[in-house]
């Protein structure tokens, strides 16, 4: 079973507009150790990622993380869910869509442009802090993608991303969440996705709405993430490998698999921002990660399981990936689910 996780930017920016002890509340309801936030490579799980969400909305009455100077009332978006499942199709779901989040929100919106055979949605910013901008962006646009693929019942490839904002650190993020194509520092923010796609029957109703809901957000951001990317690909190949230091197979060998030239898919990798080694290594932590926060297995046998015959490398490369060590993460992260 895939373990997502989330990187720790994305947790900072959710939590920003927070006043400390509403964050303190909002980090323990997730189960997110708050001393991560110091620590710029950690990572957390998808559903504590998915809790904080929800955590922070309570907060601040905003499901939109405080970003616009409005706010988006607590039950916006099930309001915009509600009134899409009426359309035809996804063209005028995705109108009615982008409107419906236009009514909540203030200084970011999207509009539909068809260019060419590509359908294009273009986001209008004008949030002044640069950093609540980058992050108003990437939200946005993984609520409307991640509806749009819910209401047609399918993933809807995005062909490509621009942003407006410059490339940031955790970019091979995007990969993941919206395409492999992207581009940035481009004159506005938008998606890009096959026209034909907005003829698609919406295939939702209000038994499947409820589902839906419960387990928002993280069927948003999480069920439909792009996994045709060649990182993605490569970690489906590699999940079997985990627990087996000896089974991981050579690149080489992965490029054959994959019908492609080694040097043909490392390129395609640095496009993507990532490496062997580097998927490899956010497989493990995931994994790791996962046993620490919803197992009882020692350290030891956690090290084992992911393939380090020896714990001492194990300890090492799990400071390095998180910023601090496995015992200490599952210490911090016990002592904050008793204080809840």
């Amino acid at each position: 079973m895939e373990r997502h996780t989330v990187a720790m930017h994305f947790v900072s920016a959710a939590v920003a507009h927070l006043q400390p002890a509403a964050k303190e509340r909002a980090l323990a309801v997730a189960g997110i150790p708050a001393h991560l936030l110091d620590q710029p490579n950690a990572r957390v799980p998808a559903n504590a990622y998915s809790a904080l969400w929800l955590a922070v909305a309570r907060e601040l009455d905003d499901e939109f993380f405080g970003l616009d100077r409005r706010g988006m009332k607590v039950g916006s978006f099930a309001l915009i869910c509600q009134a899409v499942l009426s359309c035809a199709d996804l063209d005028r779901a995705l109108k009615r869509m982008l409107r419906g989040f236009a009514l909540f929100l203030d200084e970011v919106h999207g509009e539909l442009h068809l260019e060419g055979g590509d359908a294009v949605v273009r986001l209008t910013n004008t949030i002044s802090q640069e950093d609540d901008r980058r992050f108003a962006d990437e939200t946005l646009l993984i609520l409307v993608h991640g509806l749009m693929c819910w209401l047609a019942g399918r993933r809807i490839p995005l062909r490509h991303v621009s942003f407006r904002h410059a490339r940031p650190p955790y970019a091979r993020e995007y990969t993941l969440m919206y395409c492999d194509d992207l581009t940035f520092d481009a004159p506005q923010t938008a998606m890009h996705f096959e026209g034909r796609a907005l003829s698609l029957p919406v295939s939702q109703d209000t038994s499947t709405l409820q589902h839906f809901l419960r387990t928002a957000p993280q069927s948003v951001f999480l069920k439909y993430r792009n996994e045709d990317s060649w990182s993605a690909q490569l970690r489906r190949r590699l999940r079997d490998s985990v627990g087996d230091a000896e089974s991981w197979p050579v690149f080489e060998d992965l490029a054959g698999e994959l019908r492609t030239t080694p040097t043909t898919l490392r390129r395609r990798l640095d496009r993507e921002g990532t490496s062997y080694q580097t998927i490899k290594d956010e497989l493990r932590s995931d994994v790791a990660i996962d046993y620490l926060c919803n197992s009882s297995m020692s350290v030891d046998e956690i090290a084992a399981r992911i393939g380090f015959r020896d714990a001492s490398a194990f300890h090492r490369a799990f400071k390095r990936w998180t910023g601090v060590q496995p015992g200490e993460y599952r210490r911090r992260r016990s002592m904050d689910d008793s204080d809840r």
